[in-house]
């Protein structure tokens, strides 16, 4: 299981990194990420409007809405946080429920290698539901590297060895 602190549990913050994020597919998922931005103060604004131009919002007061859709949870800028998103498209509840818990152990194990702040939201598709582990940890590990989320700084990311336990060869 991971740790709260490491979980996306409210619907506005899988919307804005899902509609905000870059996202990265594979055969069997597609992983959407939204990094902090540090000039920001660790917000996760949108793009300014250009002075003169309409926001939509004239009278300058921010709906809670808005305010909830470009602020995620408190303490988010602290930690990478990761949810998954398993539709009934990949199988019955059984099948369903066993893609979340393998993908939610290689997050964990994939959590230190993130940066500070990022969101992160693991979409499986239906593929996913007859692959092994280490077929899902190669999926998972292309999607990342493709979207440049590890540290390449970081030792225990990609030094030959993925994460996952198996060595990666295959060109991302």
């Amino acid at each position: 299981m991971l740790p709260a602190t490491a979980r996306l549990r409210r619907s506005q913050d899988f919307t804005l990194v899902m509609r905000r994020g870059r996202r990265a597919g594979r055969p069997r998922l597609v992983v959407h990420a939204l990094r902090r931005d540090p000039s920001a103060s660790g917000s996760y604004e949108s793009p300014r409007v250009p002075d003169g131009q309409s926001s939509g919002n004239e009278t300058g007061v921010e709906s809670a809405r808005e305010r909830s859709d470009s602020s995620p949870t408190l303490g988010a800028a602290e930690h990478p946080r990761v949810g998954f998103v398993v539709s009934k498209a990949v199988g019955n509840a059984v099948r369903r429920h066993r893609v979340a818990r393998q993908l939610r152990h290689l997050m964990r194990q994939r959590l230190a290698a993130l940066p500070a702040g990022t969101l992160v939201v693991v979409r499986a598709l239906p593929p996913a539901a007859a692959a092994t582990s280490d077929e899902l940890a190669r999926d998972l590990d292309k999607a990342l590297r493709r979207l440049r989320l590890p540290n390449p700084r970081d030792a225990a990311w990609g030094g030959g060895d993925s994460p996952g336990g198996s060595p990666s060869t295959d060109p991302v």
